[in-house]
């Protein structure tokens, strides 16, 4: 193992979730790599919905609670490019190993970051008010 993957196993911290005999390969993916990516990049994704917020959407502030959920859904499920740089913020924090299981099921395993990403968001809709941001 690299020094980079030591450090990112060790950086991202345990698996979330459980991980049993009968989990199949995607689901102990998802909570011993996605998870804990997406918790330690939480602070990132925010960031940078606020970003998208200001530069497409800037009535965002002004819909209501269900809207601004439907919001999130589509931009990360429509606008491609948010989605590739979304998707770049997790597949950087792989280790080459976890890149390689990756690649050979991606459409599964996108499938499943984008859906617990939205989800992540859509839990966190409060901080997408106008006075968090100002």
């Amino acid at each position: 193992m690299s020094e980079r993957d030591r450090f990112l196993s060790e950086f991202r911290g345990d698996a979330i979730g459980s991980v049993s005999a009968q989990s199949s390969a995607d689901e102990i993916f998802q909570n011993e790599v996605l998870r804990p990516i997406l918790k330690l990049q939480n602070d990132l994704f925010i960031a940078s919905f606020h970003n998208y917020i200001s530069k497409y959407k800037r009535d965002f502030y002004s819909l209501s609670v269900e809207k601004k959920i439907a919001t999130i859904e589509n931009a990360i499920q429509k606008d491609i490019k948010f989605r590739n740089a979304l998707k770049g913020m997790i597949i950087a924090l792989f280790t080459v190993e976890e890149y390689t299981l990756y690649i050979k099921n991606s459409s599964s395993l996108n499938k499943r970051m984008m859906n617990m990403l939205i989800e992540r968001l859509k839990n966190q809709v409060q901080l997408f008010e106008k006075s968090v941001v100002d």
